[in-house]
């Protein structure tokens, strides 16, 4: 397989991040907030449905996001977990309709991963800060949501453990995406939660700009490195969402008000 790589591009209206070659039979894309229907303070593209939007805005840009990533003839198999910042994994393996049930019913009891290994089911994950993850392994994927809690964690690396188990492949054989999300620069933390970090990741989280700024990429890599994931295959090249709002949404930025963009995979 090719060296994993991200472009920006637009496809129907929205604005997508992708690795447009399909790797292993993947398609993905991290989405911009522009080209949906929402209005302010969630302009446009909201893909959020628990963050007091309208549901019918909602339902018209998930439709317009799947639309462009070429899903919209499955997208009534849409699995989107309830995230509560854990580190449980839901794992798809059927499309039969009483097998999603029940993945689904998993889902929203509660996770902030999902693993899927069968072809037609389209997995999203809401962000706004926190950093979005997806593995492309031979036979699945996993789309994984990692704040700081998750980071903390190591939900990457746990969701990679479960991918590599339901393909039967090893942790060198995918390649990690890590998705537009907060950097070191916006991202000042306690001094505690910092030295926690530094306990479990060493230094390399400590950005520099401040005393105490957390760097979420360098824990996030250190763990999916340790896992076993090539350096070479983990790409993480987005710009920051605190200081980009004009494309992403910003929890921080925004004063907790705003919507969310996703994460979007199927096979």
């Amino acid at each position: 397989m090719e060296a994993p790589s991200l472009s920006r591009y637009v496809e129907s209206g929205v604005t997508l991040l992708g690795d447009t070659r399909r790797p292993n039979g993947v398609t993905f894309a991290f989405t911009e907030r522009t080209g949906g229907v929402s209005k302010p303070p969630y302009a446009s593209l909201n893909l959020g449905s628990r963050c007091g939007d309208d549901p019918a805005a909602v339902a018209e840009n998930r439709a317009r996001a799947l639309a462009a990533l070429g899903a919209a003839d499955i997208a009534e198999n849409l699995v989107e977990p309830r995230q509560v910042h854990g580190d449980a994994v839901v794992v798809v393996d059927s499309a039969d309709q009483a097998e999603l049930a029940r993945a689904r019913e998993l889902a929203q009891a509660g996770a902030d991963a999902v693993v899927c290994t069968v072809p037609g089911v389209p997995v999203l994950l809401c962000f706004a800060d926190c950093a979005p993850i997806v593995l492309v392994a031979p036979g699945g994927f996993a789309v994984v949501h990692s704040g700081w809690r998750g980071t903390l964690a190591r939900i990457g690396a746990k969701a990679l453990a479960v991918l590599c188990d339901a393909c039967g492949c090893e942790p060198a054989e995918v390649c990690a995406y890590v998705g537009p999300h907060v950097s070191g620069r916006d991202y000042e933390v306690s001094p505690e939660l910092l030295a926690t970090f530094e306990g479990e990741f060493g230094t390399i989280v400590h950005a520099a700009e401040t005393a105490s700024n957390l760097d979420l990429s360098a824990a996030i890599r250190c763990a999916l490195e340790q896992a076993g994931i090539d350096p070479a295959r983990i790409v993480d090249t987005c710009p920051s969402t605190v200081s980009n709002t004009d494309r992403f949404y910003s929890y921080r930025a925004e004063g907790g008000l705003c919507g969310r963009h996703a994460a979007i995979a199927y096979l």
